[in-house]
């Protein structure tokens, strides 16, 4: 009988949050979508796993049983998968990076041509991701590293260096009628209907929406959902709500109809680069952080700030 390894993710999940919420919001699914997974693996172990009441999901015996020996199971199986798929891009001369929009923005050009410098013989690849993928392909090995937005879903999980700050704006159809304010506090906005990111993605999703920021009795208006740059510029200029971003969004990401205003009331936005432990010794990832830190003249969190030798 073969088990697949995403319900086994599911399994530990729920197992580990006791809620179904909370594990559908940390593995980026529906509830729904994530009881049926559940069902599933019950169905092919001949067992029942939890009992479900309104305090949450508790494990039973065999439930337990699982619990312990799966995460070893799921490590061995990253581990192979991960060191596999470095292997064939090492052998092909390539890093793989992945990134999410208005990730590192202008410094991204910078950084490549850094490691260009450091490793003239390798090339770099850069993969785009979905805001739904807030890892922007770690999770599942398919990129070497990746620059990302701080804090992002199962951030503990990587080896994370940190970039650059930012303030945050807020991003507004040219004709709102707080558009030409030279700044806003985010107070002002609170009863405006925002442009979010997939609910899926959770603590990503509430983030940029300042849920932090505004008070209990002030919840937050989804005016539009989505998880690509354009489809985000094309619904705050046609007015379907407003939206948090970082400050060089006003740079990178310009165009007509949309306006970008300085505010006060929200804490600023950081860029770091990630990467997977087990790659702390990898010469070329390390070069790879290297580089990110001398484009954007960072202090190190660790010895990366100067050239590597090796192959």
């Amino acid at each position: 009988m073969d088990v697949d390894s995403r319900l086994l993710r599911s399994f530990v999940a729920v197992a580990e949050e006791g809620n179904l919420t909370r594990a559908a919001e940390r593995l980026f699914v529906s509830q729904p979508a994530l009881t049926k997974q559940i069902k599933h693996l019950e169905q092919l172990l001949g067992v029942r796993l939890f009992t479900r009441s309104r305090g949450g999901m508790a494990l039973t015996g065999p439930g337990r049983t699982l619990a312990e020996r799966a995460p070893a199971v799921l490590a061995a199986v990253d581990t192979a998968v991960r060191d596999t798929r470095s292997a064939g891009r090492a052998e092909a001369r390539v890093l793989r990076v992945g990134f999410l929009a208005s990730a590192a923005n202008e410094a991204t050009q910078d950084i490549v041509a850094e490691f260009g410098r450091r490793r003239p013989g390798l090339r770099v690849e850069l993969r785009q991701a979905a805001w739904s993928n807030p890892t922007a392909g770690l999770d599942d090995g398919e990129v070497d590293a990746a620059l990302l937005r701080l804090p992002f879903p199962g951030q503990d999980a990587y080896r994370v260096q940190a970039l650059l700050t930012e303030d945050r704006v807020a991003a507004l159809a040219s004709t709102h009628p707080l558009a030409d304010r030279a700044r806003l506090d985010f107070a002002e906005l609170w009863d405006e209907p925002f442009v979010a990111a997939p609910p899926t993605t959770g603590p990503w999703c509430d983030y940029w929406l300042a849920a932090e920021a505004r008070p209990a009795d002030r919840p937050v208006r989804i005016g539009a959902v989505t998880d690509q740059p354009d489809e985000w510029l094309s619904a705050i200029a046609n007015g379907y709500g407003i939206a948090l971003a970082p400050a060089s969004a006003a740079r990178f990401y310009a165009r007509p109809g949309v306006a970008y205003v300085p505010l006060d009331g929200v804490a600023p936005t950081s860029v770091g680069v990630a990467w997977a432990p087990g790659d702390d010794a990898n010469p070329v990832v390390r070069d790879f952080v290297a580089s990110c830190l001398h484009a954007v003249d960072a202090p190190p969190d660790g010895p990366f700030d100067s050239p590597t030798t090796g192959p």
